[in-house]
C-alpha cells in the first residue's frame, strides 16, 4: 500500500511540475509578443520628419493679418499659426521627430480672397511654386508625416513641388489633412502617383473648424498608428 502512495504522489508531483512549465512558456510567449510591440512603437519614433503647408507660414509679414477672415488660421502666443500646423505640432509632441515648413519662394498675400485667387490660378495652370525651405539630410528620416490644406480639392502646389523635389522612395508617409468638409479629395492617389515606392499609411482628415479642438483625435490617430511616448 505505501509503495502504491508512493507511486501516486510522485505521479502528481510530475503532472504539478508539467503544468508549472506549461504556464511559464505561455507567459514568455506573451512577453515576447509585448516586447515586439514595444520595439515597433519606438522604432517609429525615430528619423521621424514632419513636412507641412500651411497658409499662415506662408504669408507676407506685413501684421495686417486678421486672423478672423479665416478660420484657418489661429492667434496663439501672439503667433499666427495655420491649422495644419497645430496638428503639426501634436505630431511632434506626441512623436518626436523634426518640424519642416513647407514654405514657397514667393509669400503669398495677407489678404484671404488674394491668397485664394492666387491658390486657383496655381491650380489651374498646373504650377510648381519655387520653395524657399530645404530639407537637409532627406535620406536620414524612415518617416515622413505631411500636412496640407485641401486647396480646391486638392493639395496645395508647393506640395506638389516639395514631392517633386525629393525622393521619398521606401520611406512610410502618413499625410494629414485639414479642409472645409472635402477631406483628402483624390490626394491620396496624387500622392501614390507622385511617390510610387512609399509606404503609405492611413491619415487623418479634419475640418478646418475643428482643428483648434482636436488634439486628442490627433493622439487617437497616433495610437492606432503604432506612435506613443
Amino acid at each position: 500500500m505505501k509503495k502504491i502512495l508512493l507511486c501516486l504522489c510522485t505521479l502528481l508531483l510530475i503532472v504539478s511540475l508539467a503544468a508549472c512549465g506549461g504556464g511559464t512558456d505561455q507567459g514568455d510567449t506573451g512577453s515576447g509578443s509585448n516586447q515586439e510591440t514595444a520595439e515597433k512603437i519606438e522604432g517609429s519614433g525615430g528619423s521621424v520628419l514632419i513636412a507641412y503647408f500651411t497658409r499662415a507660414g506662408n504669408i507676407e509679414e506685413t501684421g495686417d493679418v486678421d486672423a478672423t477672415t479665416s478660420a484657418s488660421i489661429n492667434l496663439r502666443d501672439g503667433k499666427y499659426v495655420g491649422n495644419t500646423e497645430l496638428l503639426a505640432r501634436w505630431i511632434q509632441e506626441e512623436v518626436g521627430g523634426e518640424l519642416s515648413l513647407i514654405q514657397v519662394a514667393e509669400p503669398y498675400s495677407a489678404d484671404y480672397d488674394q491668397t485664394v485667387e492666387r491658390g486657383q490660378q496655381e491650380k489651374d495652370e498646373n504650377a510648381r511654386p519655387k520653395l524657399a525651405s530645404k530639407v537637409e539630410n532627406m535620406e536620414s528620416y524612415d518617416t515622413v508625416f505631411l500636412g496640407f490644406p485641401n486647396w480646391w480639392y486638392d493639395m496645395p502646389m508647393a506640395v506638389y513641388s516639395f514631392l517633386e523635389e525629393y525622393d521619398l522612395s521606401g520611406k512610410t508617409v502618413i499625410p494629414f489633412c485639414t479642409s472645409g468638409g472635402s477631406g483628402f479629395s483624390d490626394t491620396l492617389d496624387t500622392i501614390e502617383d507622385l511617390e510610387p515606392n512609399i509606404k503609405l499609411m492611413k491619415g487623418l482628415e479634419i475640418p478646418g473648424d475643428d482643428a483648434p479642438q482636436s488634439q486628442d483625435s490627433v493622439n487617437e490617430w497616433l495610437r492606432e498608428l503604432g506612435f506613443s511616448k
